[in-house]
C-alpha cells in the first residue's frame, strides 16, 4: 500500500459480484455504509486504487460500482479484497464514546481494580452481536471480552490504555473470586 500499512484503516471487503455489469456486494465497516464513496479512492493491500462510481443499498446488502469494472468476470476477480483508506482521510471529530477500531489495537490493558497493566488489545471483532475485543493477557494468553461500558469502563487513546473490569469482562468467576477472599 505504498506507505506503512499502519496508516491504513479497513473500511470494507468485496464479498461477491452482483449482476452482470460489474457491480459488487460489499461488507462495510463504517457507521454509514453509503458514506463509503465520500472517502475518495479506496486501496487494496497492494496499493491498487478503487473509485466508487455509485453505491446503493438493496435490503441488507451494499452494492457498489467501481470505475473500470464493467462486467461480471472483472467483478468476480475482486472477491475477498479488503478496501482501505489512509487514516488521515478519516475525521477526528468523533463523539465521546466513538472510536476507530484501528486506534484500539495495541493499547495497554489495565486492571481497573489495581491499575496494573495486564496485557494489550490484540484485535477487534464484530460477529454481529456487538464488538468483541481480543486481549493478549500476560500469563493467560488470548481472551475475548465484550466491548461494553461495563467490561471496559475507561478508554484513553491519548494515554494509550483501556481499563477493564475483569468480572464484567468474564475473565473472573465472581463466585470463586468472592469465596477465595473469605478463605484468606
Amino acid at each position: 500500500m505504498g506507505k506503512s500499512k499502519d496508516n491504513f484503516v479497513r473500511l470494507a471487503t468485496i464479498a461477491a459480484a452482483h449482476g452482470i455489469k460489474g457491480d459488487v456486494k460489499l461488507v462495510v465497516f463504517t457507521a454509514d455504509p453509503l458514506g463509503l464513496s465520500s472517502y475518495g479512492k479506496l486501496f487494496d493491500e497492494n496499493g491498487r486504487s478503487f473509485k466508487i462510481d455509485h453505491i446503493r443499498k438493496t435490503g441488507n446488502a451494499v452494492i457498489a460500482h467501481f470505475s473500470g469494472i464493467d462486467d461480471r468476470s472483472h467483478a468476480e476477480a475482486l472477491n475477498g479484497i479488503a478496501l482501505y483508506v489512509d487514516r488521515q482521510q478519516l475525521p477526528d471529530d468523533l463523539e465521546e464514546d466513538e472510536f476507530y477500531q484501528t486506534d484500539l489495537i495495541g493499547l495497554r490493558v489495565r486492571d481497573e481494580n489495581n491499575g496494573h497493566v495486564i496485557g494489550k488489545v490484540n484485535a477487534v471483532f464484530d460477529f454481529g452481536g456487538g464488538d468483541i475485543l481480543e486481549l493478549k493477557i500476560e500469563g493467560e494468553g488470548l481472551k475475548l471480552i465484550p466491548f461494553s461500558k461495563a467490561a471496559v469502563p475507561e478508554i484513553d487513546i491519548g494515554e494509550g490504555f483501556i481499563s477493564i473490569d475483569r468480572v464484567a469482562a468474564g475473565l473472573v468467576d465472581d463466585d470463586l473470586d468472592s469465596g477465595h477472599e473469605e478463605e484468606q
